[in-house]
């Protein structure tokens, strides 16, 4: 199953990228988490993070080897996302290290329906992660 947890890309740098995802009560993933309090899962948080890094590193989607999350460290979650919100995920590359990963940090903050977009924005996640290259591996004789 494959969720799209980034619905446009805001600004694009070298080094940075700011995304958002408007979330909507018809998610799949909020009819279980949870039914009478519906909040958006830590672990989507990090899925966004991880879109939003991918965006960042291989913006055409080009790559021979597609870009996954290698570790996520440091990780704190703040504020609730309820349907109706919107969230602004925002990813800088720390390192490009010798091994081919990448260190990223970044942070999911979160626009409430009558919030000022400009102001102060609460954070629902924030962390470092890594991205590597997917290692593929092809079975004998294919």
């Amino acid at each position: 199953m494959h969720f799209t947890l980034i619905d446009r890309v805001l600004e694009r740098s070298d080094d940075t990228i700011v995304a958002i995802k408007h979330i909507s009560n018809a998610e799949e993933y909020l009819q279980d988490h949870f039914p009478s309090f519906p909040v958006l899962p830590g672990v989507m948080m990090l899925e966004a993070m991880t879109q939003a890094a991918r965006a960042l590193i291989d913006p055409e989607n080009d790559s021979s080897t597609p870009w996954v999350l290698g570790t996520a460290r440091a990780l704190k979650y703040g504020s609730f996302v309820r349907p109706g919100s919107t969230i602004r995920i925002t990813m800088t590359i720390h390192k490009a290290n010798d091994d081919g990963t990448i260190d990223l940090k970044g942070d999911v903050r979160l626009i409430e329906p009558d919030a000022d977009p400009s102001g102060e924005l609460p954070v629902a996640c924030s962390g470092r992660i890594t991205m590597r290259p997917a290692i593929i591996h092809t079975p004998a004789g294919v």
